[in-house]
């Protein structure tokens, strides 16, 4: 039900429970997991694109699932914190750039998913849904701390809280989505940046967390750590090279 695959160091993960809306089961979820986790590990994986087959990137919960726990009066089972949190956190951490392309429907804990991504790009036909209050839940795989760092505390509240439906353009004009594109497209910004600076990447991606939460000051001396490491790098040297030998583009190996 995941399908997983590495091109031009690319980790394409898909979805693929097309007939269910690509809901996530006990067995997703697993799947899944272990997915992000290889593609997190795998030295040849620069950059990962995430997304659905069918005609939704993912709806969420399988709630016919759920609703057999519930019968059997076992609640969520320990799915939030033993599956969702760790896929979550795994996505959103992973020091390599990790874009969603939302191919349809992304509701609940579906869309925060793609929350946690880097990048997102979406069909015309991407709809984004905070559909948890619709089943009485509160929100989960960590939209409440992505949602309002994307779109700022009131929107994040309001789209929270009413659950209505965003549109692909909408999403575009808030900034859920970098791009409404194909799937092609999608592919081409993720081999761009498989190809691009991969620790620059990583220091970037440091910089921007570490800054989240902590001062100024403190962050000016985390973002001089991180410079000097990227110096130490190869891709750096070759690129410097590069500009003074007026190469128009210099090669980056991920070193």
């Amino acid at each position: 039900m995941i399908n997983y695959d590495v091109i031009e160091a690319v980790a394409l993960i898909t979805l693929d429970r097309p007939d269910a809306l690509n809901t996530l089961n006990l067995n997703m979820k697993r799947s899944l997991r272990a997915a992000v986790e290889r593609a997190r590990d795998d030295s040849a994986v620069r950059a990962v694109l995430l997304t659905g087959n069918g005609r939704a990137f993912c709806a969420g919960q399988d709630l016919r699932e759920h609703s057999e726990n519930l019968a059997r009066g076992r609640g969520l089972f320990g799915t939030v914190r033993n599956h969702y949190n760790p896929i979550a956190l795994a996505l959103a951490t992973m020091a390599k750039p990790v874009i969603a392309y939302v191919n349809g429907v992304a509701a609940g804990a579906g869309a925060a998913l793609a929350f946690a991504c880097d990048l997102r790009v979406g069909s015309e036909s991407a709809k984004f849904s905070m559909a948890f209050g619709a089943i009485g839940l509160a929100p989960d795989s960590g939209a409440s701390w992505t949602l309002p760092r994307l779109v700022g505390p009131a929107r994040a509240r309001e789209m929270l809280l009413l659950g209505d439906e965003i549109s692909a353009e909408k999403a575009l004009e808030l900034g859920l989505l970098t791009a409404i594109g194909s799937l092609s497209e999608a592919r081409e910004l993720v081999v761009r940046l498989a190809h691009g600076p991969t620790e620059a990447y990583v220091a970037t991606k440091r910089a921007l967390d570490f800054g989240a939460t902590h001062t100024l000051a403190e962050t000016l001396d985390e973002e001089a750590d991180l410079q000097d490491r990227c110096v130490a790098t190869e891709d750096h040297q070759n690129a410097v090279r590069a500009f003074l030998n007026k190469e128009k583009q210099p090669r980056f190996h991920g070193r």
